[in-house]
């Protein structure tokens, strides 16, 4: 594995298996230099294609993609078929369940046993519509069994938002208005996406959440659609070994 990639810090089972890519080690030209994994960003479909097999070769597993749509769906991980979903799991050894992102939070998940492992995509609408509750759902799983890892989305130095999303959180969770302070501009918010999460997992009684802390705005080795419109994505994984 590439020694610029991040593996999750998670009391895991030793048979699960993560890791959130960079934009470093591939072959893509600016602005989507270099290992830009995302297939709907305008970048050249051969190095994306490069890419994805060189993360293959490198990880050893075979991830499948979705084709993300800011929706709540959740579907069983299967390489073969690209799911309109935002969320997969996976109970196959070898198989991963990925997601996309480039400021939105990627959310990681499995079971103390080891036996399943799933992967959402959560920007703020997938996040307020419930996907995180959705692949909680999906998995099955009693929630002091489940643990999950947050992964690099926009910190909340740099996630701004409007009346609007903050009513999307706090009229459904009233402790979601902890994650919100004002704005220097008027009628606006720095929302902290990280906590957004933490409130909405422990509501389901999930409370091993590990992770957050980064900010994809700020730290170049992510891509960040905030940062710069015309960007690539970085992948986060998960699976369990063969």
């Amino acid at each position: 594995m590439s020694a610029d990639w991040l593996t999750p810090d998670w009391p895991a089972p030793a048979n699960v298996r993560a890791c959130v890519t960079t934009r470093a080690g591939g072959v893509s030209l600016a602005p989507f230099d270099s290992l830009n994994l995302g297939d709907h960003v305008e970048d050249d479909l051969q190095a994306v294609s490069a890419n994805r097999l060189l993360l293959i070769s490198q990880l050893r597993c075979q991830p499948a993609w979705l084709r993300q749509v800011h929706g709540i769906a959740v579907a069983e991980a299967n390489p073969a078929l690209v799911a309109e979903a935002d969320a997969s799991w996976s109970a196959t050894p070898g198989i991963a369940s990925a997601v996309l992102t480039a400021d939105c939070l990627p959310a990681l998940f499995c079971d103390r046993a080891g036996t399943r492992v799933a992967a959402a995509h959560a920007g703020w609408r997938g996040l307020a519509g419930g996907v995180l509750e959705a692949t909680l759902d999906a998995l099955a799983l009693p929630p002091e069994q489940v643990l999950v890892w947050l992964g690099p989305a926009i910190g909340p130095a740099a996630f701004e938002v409007g009346a609007e999303v903050r009513e999307a959180f706090v009229s459904s969770h009233a402790d979601a208005e902890q994650a919100f302070r004002p704005s220097a501009n008027d009628g606006k918010f720095m929302a902290d996406i990280y906590a957004l999460a933490r409130i909405r997992l422990a509501a389901r009684g999930v409370t091993a959440v590990y992770g957050g802390g980064y900010c994809t705005v700020s730290d170049p080795r992510f891509f960040s659609y905030r940062r710069a419109s015309r960007t690539g994505r970085f992948a986060s994984l998960v699976w369990l070994a063969d």
